[in-house]
């Protein structure tokens, strides 16, 4: 991705950023799916994975992306497929009669085919039969008290019995417009009498590992990942369980992992964003758990009512049947059944833009990850089991959200640390002292190396090009950005510039500032595989891999092969940093170009200068004022005498006392009195330029 200097907010331009890859990475989930179908045993997935969000509308064959995509979207949210473990019924909301219904649903059910004639009092499933009919008495009774709910889900499951058979199934509701969807899961007779302890068992698990990580001491993500990874091993009995967290880009990155032994592990191991597609999260975002029994399994139609207008959604079936290709993906690395966890959190970067709290609500809302359980045998795991499992993960993503809120604690103070950089780049030889010193611009962001371009001359710290590939760098800047003030991109290739391939991996992704018409601030980053590590299983002598099938390794292959044209993407806040210090710089040397053009007698010339000096030390106030007032730390200033002569909007929130009431009053006037003597020390010292430690 690459951009120009913003001109809206960081979390503003963050979710522009976000939506426009989520469409264009969709389109290319589409388009694998599509080969996969068209393909069949011939489908190449090395060479799909590589068609990444950045080619879509470019190349002399842009993908049949408007097509592909509707009917991929049509498939998802349409398919009339589900897996065989259970039966679903859909019923009219109002009438509570049959509109659809599975094949097995019959037999399942043990009721009369419909195409055979009823015995009895057997009644026929089919079409427009009452639901109320086809069961016992009570369990009748309770699915319609529970249809009679709005939020019918909260009920989940309800434990009914079958009129001809008695045989017990537990009844998952969901609503969907105009119509009620009901899956059916058996239970075995024998655990019936235990059910609701066998409910209550699983709740008491899932509390002894929320326990569990309650008890954790903060500051590890790592830790509580591990922690969760193990708690939800013990608790489902899955071969592999894995925390899969997704980057900025979507690309997913197992962070933890434990297995049965025996089993090569994948911790470590980067998959492209297409081996979770965007619809596929979306409806993570929905239904929070998702099982999928046995990938080698027959599916099973849906019958639908043929005089229904649209066609139903069974995107909140848990019996919903996924797509063949992730089947076939299952199969290939031996996992024959899953179990998914979504781990969805706080998104920090949105703001309640809308008036609808609803609306405020989900916007709030993202998908931090998954936890993924994989089992080398068929697995069926009860509903129950997947509740308690379904709250250990909302648990897990609190605790996700406090681990955040910390990093991004430690995240202001290095934001505070860089604006005193930038303010100490200021007292030094401007600005060369920005590149000839120490701390320097490379101590300001994240990078692999820098170039100040100044007076026609090339200043080089770290991994930087060669002079003639800079040259061609700020002509292509001058030719197709010349309107803008910088450039900031991951990808110079994706970004356009022509000679992007003939730099390597040296070079990959780059900020660039303008301070003058002709003078810049190169910042240049390496390709992203350069910071990955897989920690997973080494190939023995001999061993291959055949990249075209669908394999964690060969995802990882088609990762590394994607991003070796792409750096890390440069964050908000560092882009923040970057032009703070354009800003700095531009306002004091605005006028450099034309002092050292114009011939000027000596007084204008020292006139000149020091109008020169005084724009230049306003400049550097108005920037240190702003840094300070927009600091996300509390700051205040005292005088000689004590005096408040300064108190910040951070301050101000933190202690509910506003700048007007602060400003001219004694700091001792504002703190406890139990406290006055420790602030008078700390005024003390201070005041005498002496250092101190930190009293408070």
């Amino acid at each position: 991705m690459s951009s120009s200097r913003p001109t809206q907010s960081s979390a503003s331009s963050g979710r522009s950023k976000h939506s426009a890859r989520v469409i264009a990475q969709t389109t290319v989930d589409a388009k694998l799916h599509a080969d996969f179908d068209e393909s069949g045993s011939s489908f190449d997935y090395s060479t799909s994975v590589r068609f990444t969000p950045n080619t879509v509308g470019g190349g002399d064959q842009p993908p049949r992306a408007d097509k592909l995509t509707t009917a991929y979207l049509h498939h998802i949210q349409k398919g009339k497929l589900i897996q065989p473990f259970g039966c679903l019924l859909a019923l009219d909301e109002k009438t509570f009669k049959v509109i659809a219904y599975s094949e097995n649903a019959p037999d399942m059910l043990t009721m009369v085919n419909h195409a055979v004639p009823s015995v009895g009092e057997h009644p026929i499933l089919g079409i427009g039969t009452d639901v109320r009919t086809i069961f016992t008495e009570p369990s009748a009774s309770a699915l319609h008290k529970a249809l009679s709910f709005c939020e019918v889900s909260l009920l989940n499951p309800v434990l009914v019995h079958c009129k001809t058979s008695g045989k017990p199934f537990y009844a998952i509701l969901h609503r969907v417009t105009g119509s009620l969807i009901i899956d059916f899961e058996p239970v075995k007779p024998y655990e019936v009498p235990m059910t609701a302890a066998g409910a209550l068992q699983s709740y008491k698990l899932a509390a002894k590992a929320i326990t569990h990580l309650q008890a954790l001491p903060s500051g590890s993500m790592e830790r509580v990942c591990d922690t969760m990874v193990q708690e939800v091993f013990e608790l489902t009995g899955y071969d592999r369980v894995m925390a899969y967290k997704f980057h900025q880009d979507d690309h997913g990155e197992v962070v933890s992992e434990i297995t049965k032994p025996g089993l090569e592990p994948y911790l470590g191991l980067h998959y492209p964003a297409t081996d979770i597609p965007q619809a596929a999260r979306f409806l993570f975002m929905k239904n929070k758990v998702r099982m999928i029994c046995d990938c080698r399994a027959k599916h099973v139609k849906v019958l639908q009512d043929e005089k229904l207008p649209i066609d139903l959604t069974l995107c909140g079936s848990t019996l919903r049947a996924p797509h063949s290709c992730h089947l076939q993906y299952m199969e290939n690395m031996n996992s024959i059944a899953s179990l998914v966890m979504a781990v969805v959190i706080n998104d920090g970067d949105e703001e309640g833009e809308s008036s609808d709290p609803n609306s405020q609500q989900q916007k709030r809302k993202r998908l931090w990850g998954l936890v993924v359980c994989h089992n080398t045998t068929p697995r069926f795991v009860p509903f129950p089991l997947r509740y308690a499992c379904e709250f250990l993960a909302q648990v897990f993503a609190i605790h996700v959200n406090k681990e955040l809120e910390l990093e991004n604690q430690i995240l202001e103070k290095n934001i505070l640390r860089t604006q005193t950089l930038l303010c100490d780049m200021l007292m030094r030889d401007a600005p060369l002292g920005i590149v000839s010193q120490t701390p320097n611009v490379m101590d300001l962001v994240k990078c692999d190396g820098a170039i100040l371009l100044y007076k026609n001359k090339t200043y080089r710290m770290g991994v930087t090009p060669t002079d003639f590939q800079l040259h061609d760098i700020v002509s292509w800047l001058s030719e197709y950005h010349m309107d803008s003030t910088g450039l900031s991109t991951d990808s110079l290739y994706d970004a356009g510039f022509p000679g992007a391939l003939a730099l390597g991996g040296v070079v990959c992704g780059m900020a660039a500032v303008k301070i003058t018409s002709n003078d810049m601030l190169f910042w240049f980053r390496c390709h992203t595989a350069a910071e990955i590590r897989w920690g997973g299983a080494k190939h023995e002598p001999g061993e291959r891999d055949d990249g075209r099938k669908m394999h964690p390794r060969s995802s990882f292959k088609a990762f590394l092969e994607v991003v070796k044209t792409r750096s890390l993407p440069w964050k908000d806040y560092e882009m923040d940093s970057i032009h703070s210090l354009q800003l700095i710089l531009r306002n004091a040397f605005k006028d450099s170009e034309a002092m050292d053009s114009n011939a000027i007698d000596v007084h204008t010339r020292i006139n000149d200068l020091k109008i020169s000096g005084m724009q230049e030390l306003e400049a550097v106030t108005s920037e240190m004022v702003r840094l300070i007032e927009t600091a996300t730390v509390p700051i205040l200033a005292i005088d000689v005498d004590g005096l408040v002569n300064g108190w910040n909007m951070k301050i101000a929130e933190l202690t509910g006392l506003p700048v007007d009431k602060a400003i001219g009053r004694h700091l001792l006037s504002l703190v406890e009195d139990s406290s006055a003597d420790t602030v008078k020390k700390m005024l003390y010292s201070a005041l005498q330029g002496m250092p101190f430690l930190n009293y408070l």
